[in-house]
């Protein structure tokens, strides 16, 4: 029965789901703690969870917060909307920096740029990302989902990680999160990231997504499984925030599916909307004092499927983006 209730409070938006979690996975943004002189980076800050997550990181007080988006529209309406919500002076601790994850060389000359102006940092949110579409590649050749993804959120990371161990080395709890999602248990089955051919291969909208959201998971149980010894104050987790109703999932959605796209969208009453949809965000972001761990809404620790707890496809994964970044961009990085 349990599991039916976490299964409801995880995805749906209905009010009061929430409370069908146990006790001790209750979490709400009043939960949040106080971040005075924190500095964080939200990936996709600039609209739907991100903007829900950078608000609630400005409502508790974060000294800095670096909002990386490629709309420059979506960015100055966030700012407005931070204006009206929270104030005016808030401008003051928000940078947007035009970042497409899918660049990568742009994306670590960002990241780069950010790390001489700061001198901590405290919360890395990855939540930007590439929703249920048809196969496409970025400008290396490689495809998009994984480009935008996996690989982007992988060279920021490595690119602020000397800054990262700093901040903790002064004694700061810091926190890494990646966007997953309970759809990575549709990741095809044949999954190994043995070599840029499979990377390549078209597994659908719900494949691509999929794969690139597992990637996701392994990645940050990578992270903390690297980094627990040496750097044991750098909790790495990833979440799933529901079904939120965002342009993924009500716009982006009719673009592989453009009748069926509409029963998406049917779903409406049943979406979470942006502040629900942040809330196992947040958790994982500013108050979770574990690290290696998959987080479901309100704050429920999964298991994930049985590709998503494969230590070693993990390690393949990486060893495939060393290879990748290396041969298809020349960018050669200390993973942790």
């Amino acid at each position: 029965m349990q599991v039916l209730k976490n299964t409801i409070a995880e995805n749906f938006g209905i009010p009061g789901t929430h409370q069908l979690a146990k006790p001790e996975h209750q979490f709400a943004l009043d939960n949040v703690p106080d971040l005075t002189g924190k500095v964080a980076i939200v990936t996709g800050g600039s609209e739907g969870v991100g903007l829900a997550s950078s608000t609630t990181l400005l409502k508790h007080g974060v000294a800095k917060l670096f909002i990386l988006s490629p709309n420059p529209e979506h960015a100055k309406e966030a700012i407005e909307f931070f204006d009206k919500e929270l104030g005016t002076s808030v401008r003051d601790r928000v940078t947007w920096v035009q970042c497409d994850l899918s660049d990568w060389p742009h994306t670590q000359s960002v990241a780069t740029m950010i790390a001489s102006q700061i001198d901590r940092l405290d919360i890395l949110l990855l939540i930007a990302g590439r929703g249920v579409m048809t196969a496409q590649r970025n400008k290396d050749d490689i495809d998009l989902h994984m480009a935008l993804n996996h690989f982007g959120p992988v060279i920021l990371t490595s690119t602020l990680l000397p800054l990262l161990k700093r901040t903790a080395d002064s004694g700061a709890t810091v926190r890494i999160a990646t966007a997953g999602s309970n759809l990575h248990q549709s990741a095809p089955k044949e999954t190994k990231f043995a070599d840029i051919a499979e990377l390549n291969t078209d597994y659908g909208p719900n494949g691509q997504y999929a794969r690139s959201k597992l990637a996701a998971i392994l990645y940050a149980r990578y992270l903390a499984r690297h980094l627990s010894t040496s750097h044991p104050r750098i909790l790495t987790n990833s979440f799933h925030p529901g079904v939120v109703d965002t342009r993924q999932s009500n716009q982006h959605i009719h673009e592989p599916y453009p009748i069926l796209g509409w029963g998406n969208n049917a779903l409406y009453p049943l979406k979470k909307d942006i502040w629900d949809g942040a809330v196992s965000v947040m958790y994982v972001a500013t108050k979770i004092e574990s690290t290696g761990q998959y987080i479901c809404p309100p704050a429920i620790p999964e298991a994930g499927s049985d590709l998503s707890r494969d230590d070693a496809l993990g390690e393949q994964l990486m060893a495939l983006t060393r290879q990748v970044l290396k041969s298809k961009a020349q960018i050669d990085l200390e993973f942790y």
